[in-house]
């Protein structure tokens, strides 16, 4: 989870799930997430202290992949189970017919709604390059134990 992000939840800046009126601010609808994928060469690299979604050291936009990313679908509101609060992205992201232009190993989460593009969260995972194939990023079940975002 990127740091700026847990602060950014504090102030309201993200809303994976839409909710009736909580004081003084309404959410009625939910904003839009992406996952861009980066290089293994991404400098500087994405990790927890990305704040916001950047070009620089993103896979570039070859054969099926497109700079920013794929939207990430977001079906499923956030939830809570004992003190853990999660959310998890209700299906996988997938970029098919994907030719890499460079090894990749990290994916950012990102609010495409904020003005800023703000991150929510980087997960890496082993070096990949794709030639004319299918790149899947299967998403875990959304609870406390394994969800994507978990607060505990």
């Amino acid at each position: 989870m990127c740091t700026s992000f847990k602060k950014e939840i504090l102030n309201g800046s993200h809303a994976f799930g839409a909710q009736g009126a909580n004081g003084t601010r309404t959410v009625t609808t939910k904003d839009n997430f992406k996952g861009a994928l980066y290089t293994v060469a991404a400098s500087p690299s994405v990790d927890a202290t990305t704040t916001a979604y950047s070009a620089t050291g993103e896979l570039a936009a070859t054969g099926n992949y497109a700079a920013g990313g794929a939207a990430v679908t977001n079906a499923t509101a956030p939830n809570a189970t004992g003190t853990t609060a999660f959310w998890t992205p209700s299906g996988s992201l997938s970029w098919a017919d994907l030719t890499s232009s460079a090894a990749f190993d990290a994916v950012l989460i990102y609010n495409d709604s904020s003005t800023g593009k703000l991150a929510c969260s980087v997960h890496t995972f082993g070096s990949q390059s794709v030639m004319s194939g299918t790149f899947t990023l299967t998403m875990p079940t959304n609870d406390a134990a394994t969800g994507l975002i978990r607060i505990a």
